[in-house]
């Protein structure tokens, strides 16, 4: 019995039952892989706290055991903190996974959409993601400005090899104003259509403001 509650270890409101250590863990990773490369679902927050709970009480009924081994001489016990232990791990292991994989996907969106994630996309990330989001984007601004000889580099743009310099384009939305290299300013009205550099449209048109017409 748990000396402070008058209550069994396996009764622990956090503790498993038998057969179900790391299931909520597993379901984590399950998770991610039933979205699509790129997509990012929404942060799992109650999953992952009840991960957490689930080590802490697995931690406590092993710190308890290993005490009574101790004190009582109960070699019996060392297979079920190993066990537990084990369990420990692989929680571990899931959630680092978990974690690692979804700030791989943010970091593959700020190539996709450039700085300004969509609404859609930020909704579906947590505080902490949002702030981990915010530092990669200025050391990449950083790193960008320092290439060219300090004249700065995008290398964001032409992720695949373009076939012409200047495509056609459609405003899907009001944007306002667009400055290209020549220092032309371009109103950018949805239904108008515009033929612009395309460099200056990737993330415009990765954003949804822009589609490319094709004839």
């Amino acid at each position: 019995m748990c000396p402070r509650n008058g209550r069994t270890k396996e009764q622990h409101p956090n503790f498993p039952g038998p057969g179900m250590f790391c299931e909520k863990a597993v379901e984590l990773i399950r998770e991610l892989q039933r979205m699509n490369d790129g997509q990012l679902p929404a942060f799992n927050e109650d999953g992952v706290r009840q991960v957490l709970q689930e080590m802490e009480a697995l931690y406590d009924h092993n710190q308890s055991d290993v005490n009574e081994t101790k004190s009582d001489h109960r070699a019996d016990l060392i297979p079920s903190i190993r066990l537990r232990h084990c369990c420990l791990l692989r929680n571990q292991r899931c959630v680092t996974a978990y974690l690692y994989d979804r700030l791989l996907r943010i970091r593959a969106l700020r190539w996709e959409y450039g700085s300004v994630l969509p609404a859609n996309v930020r909704f579906h990330m947590s505080a902490e993601e949002l702030q981990w989001f915010a530092c990669y984007k200025k050391s990449l601004a950083a790193f960008m400005r320092s290439l060219g000889g300090g004249g700065g580099l995008d290398i964001t743009q032409d992720m695949k090899p373009p076939k012409s310099l200047y495509i056609e384009v459609r405003c899907v939305k009001d944007h306002g104003e667009l400055e290209i290299d020549d220092g032309t300013v371009i109103l950018l009205k949805k239904n108008s259509q515009h033929f612009l550099p395309r460099w200056k449209c990737e993330h415009l048109i990765r954003q949804g403001v822009l589609e490319h017409v094709v004839s």
